[in-house]
């Protein structure tokens, strides 16, 4: 079954992230997206629909727009299509942190059969999404070093992603120069925000290193948000009422002076 160990792997009473099913889509068009995801460390999740679910690679120091640099990709779990416009909290368990939707749009494979390119370990495709664009290459390496076996029939489950050389290479830094969400516009700490800040302050997914203070100043930074955006509705809140107070006592004195010249 495609999705049993992304749902062996998750407790859907805890966790917001969508319990998924195996589905088409109507039309030829491909999705594919790409989530930042800080947990135990900072990765970005690159996702390609392909028969129903969104294959998964793990990419550590995300995307390069540089032909020279190529990016190591560990294969995941495969993850159903509902999963592709996920942004949120995942509060606790496997994968525990704060998912962004960095980039989403279609691809397209340069090779007929895709099946065929996974299997050699040479999938050649097209993107077309907001951040990423033109021509890649996804290619499975020998993955020597523990854990790096375990895909299907023993595969390695180390890829390399790499840029193509076309017009939209370059050496610009795309996860620095364009870091927020495609969705909701704005970073980790206004997804946090939304949320409950204070939910990781005695057990922190990421606890030491880059990304443990990383997470650390986004949670000051939510609750800095939340608590201004509390002041915020409050002030909102008392201002709408009492308006509401002085627009009553002015109906009321016109009514009074009206059936005062009634009599």
């Amino acid at each position: 079954m495609a999705l049993e160990e992304y749902r062996k792997k998750r407790d859907f009473s805890k966790t917001p992230e969508p319990a998924g099913r195996v589905a088409q889509r109507a039309g030829n068009a491909r999705f594919f997206c790409v989530q930042k995801h800080l947990a135990s460390h900072l990765h970005y999740d690159f996702r390609l629909e392909h028969n129903g679910v969104l294959l998964s690679w793990a990419v550590p120091k995300g995307p390069s727009l540089d032909p020279k640099t190529k990016r190591l990709a560990m294969k995941v779990e495969d993850h159903p299509l509902e999963y592709g416009e996920f942004e949120g909290v995942i509060p606790e368990g496997y994968g525990a942190g704060l998912v962004m939707l960095w980039d989403r749009g279609t691809w397209t494979p340069e090779a007929g059969d895709v099946d065929a390119a996974l299997k050699k370990g040479d999938l050649k495709f097209t993107l077309d999404g907001y951040k990423l664009k033109g021509s890649w290459v996804l290619v499975r390496t020998s993955g020597r070093y523990p854990g790096a076996r375990g895909g299907s029939g023993g595969e390695s489950r180390t890829w390399l992603l790499i840029k193509h050389r076309d017009d939209w290479a370059g050496e610009l830094d795309i996860t620095e120069f364009a870091p927020l969400s495609v969705r909701s516009k704005g970073d980790f700490e206004d997804i946090l925000g939304d949320g409950t800040p204070a939910v990781w302050r005695s057990n922190r997914p990421a606890k030491g290193g880059e990304a443990g203070a990383m997470l650390a100043a986004i949670i000051e930074r939510a609750a800095k948000l939340k608590t201004k955006r509390i002041t915020t509705k409050d002030t909102k809140d008392a201002k709408d009422t009492k308006e509401k107070a002085s627009t009553r006592r002015t109906t009321q004195s016109a009514q009074k002076s009206q059936r005062k010249r009634k009599r």
